[in-house]
């Protein structure tokens, strides 16, 4: 059963007391939900548009930390968020899942219709550049004896998008661009996941103490070329650079989205463009689900760099607990203690590999909020449609969902078979 939560009247959202809800002990109804997405018609169902944002998208960016924003959730935030959600959407719908089909692991639309094939024609953005990511995996040679597909090293895994519509660059308060990653897909990419080992950023010559280190697998597919596909890294810093070259006179903003392992690639991608491209414009990072990337000195240059980050958290998606078993950060033991906990604190401290630390601000959410989610699975409670569903109910920490969501979850039986793949 779903029942009112008991709010002070007092608060911001008056709007949403009234259909906001919790769980009792009773079992809640199971219900056939639905994505945002309407296969039928290839148009997504909820959109996504606020009034002119004037001067508050540099909030919504992240200019302030998103200070005053998050709890209660901001109306105009949420949309914003859930905007760029449909962008890594997109990513997914683009990519091509059929082991069987010879063009496994591409992009199954060209630029120009990418976008409208999955919905976001209206969207005002223009894709302007496919990315591909290549695993640095050194392969055993009894792989050749495997299927094709399980070698597949060099795979679409995202692309670039520049807003080119006059009304919605004038709405957004600026042009805006977009780079949108998906999560794991490929055998090789989930390799790549499980290389956990803190690695130090190329040409970092800080002393070892200080030194900012990384994922091994996730720099590892952000860095790697192949004879035939350029490095992520490389595609992705000439194009944003062209960008800004073309429209230097302009109000520019990158905004770089991602879920799951496509989180982690946008944070470093993120950093990079901050750290190594001259008049770099605001760049803020969206992510979705993402596991930790660095230890605590990358997030301290990161900060540094001035790129903003905003973590969209489900707290029963272990992902987000992964890599790293105890680092200092927001959610983790954040004192050293006496005892069994302060022992433990100890030898991960003396352990380079385990020290992960999360980073930038957290939007903290729960599938156990919602009254349509009766069954939290890994897979449900990492997928991306679970994010949307969650980000579009919640209200505030005290109110942490409302019945007038109108963003639902997926129930067609394709999309869940691709659950496990991400």
């Amino acid at each position: 059963m779903v029942v009112p939560c008991d709010l002070a009247t007092s608060t911001t959202h008056l709007a949403e007391i009234s259909h906001c809800t919790t769980r009792t002990n009773h079992r809640t109804r199971r219900l056939t939900v639905n994505s945002s997405w309407n296969s039928d018609s290839g148009q997504a169902r909820v959109t996504h548009r606020v009034a002119n944002l004037d001067q508050k998208w540099r909030e919504y960016q992240g200019i302030k930390n998103w200070e005053g924003l998050l709890d209660p959730l901001d109306d105009g935030l949420r949309r914003e968020i859930l905007r760029y959600g449909d962008f890594v959407e997109a990513a997914y719908r683009s990519f091509e899942f059929d082991t069987s089909s010879p063009d496994y692991a591409t992009c199954k639309f060209t630029e120009k219709t990418m976008l409208d094939r999955c919905g976001l024609g209206e969207s005002g953005y223009k894709v302007t550049k496919n990315l591909h990511a290549t695993c640095g995996v050194e392969l055993p040679g009894w792989i050749d004896r495997m299927p094709s597909w399980t070698s597949t090293n060099s795979s679409w895994i995202g692309y670039v998008a520049v807003c080119n519509d006059d009304e919605e660059i004038a709405r957004l308060g600026r042009r805006d661009v977009v780079i949108a990653y998906r999560g794991t897909a490929t055998c090789l990419e989930w390799i790549e996941n499980l290389r956990v080992t803190l690695t130090s950023l190329p040409d970092d010559v800080t002393p070892e103490k200080k030194r900012a280190m990384v994922q091994k697998g996730f720099l590892s597919m952000y860095t790697s070329a192949s004879n035939t596909c350029p490095s992520l890294q490389d595609m992705v810093k000439e194009e944003i650079s062209r960008i800004i070259e073309t429209y230097r006179d302009e109000p520019l903003s990158v905004t770089i989205t991602g879920h799951s392992l496509g989180a982690a690639l946008a944070t470093l991608t993120a950093y990079d463009i901050t750290s190594t491209i001259k008049h770099s414009p605001m760049v803020t990072v969206v992510s979705f689900g993402g596991p930790r990337v660095g230890n605590r000195n990358f997030r301290s240059q990161l900060e540094s760099s001035g790129t903003q980050v905003l973590r969209i958290v489900n707290s029963t998606d272990v992902i987000t607990k992964v890599p790293g078993l105890l680092v200092n950060g927001s959610n983790n033991v954040t004192k050293r203690g006496v005892g069994l906990q302060g022992w433990l604190q100890k030898k991960i401290d003396e352990t380079d590999w385990l020290r992960y630390a999360d980073v930038g601000k957290e939007l903290r959410l729960s599938s156990d909020a919602s009254p349509y989610l009766t069954k939290s699975d890994f897979a449900t409670c990492h997928d991306l449609k679970t994010y949307l569903h969650l980000v579009d109910g919640y209200v505030s920490s005290s109110c942490p969902f409302r019945t007038t969501a109108k963003r639902l979850l997926s129930g067609t039986k394709h999309e869940k078979q691709q659950l496990l793949v991400r």
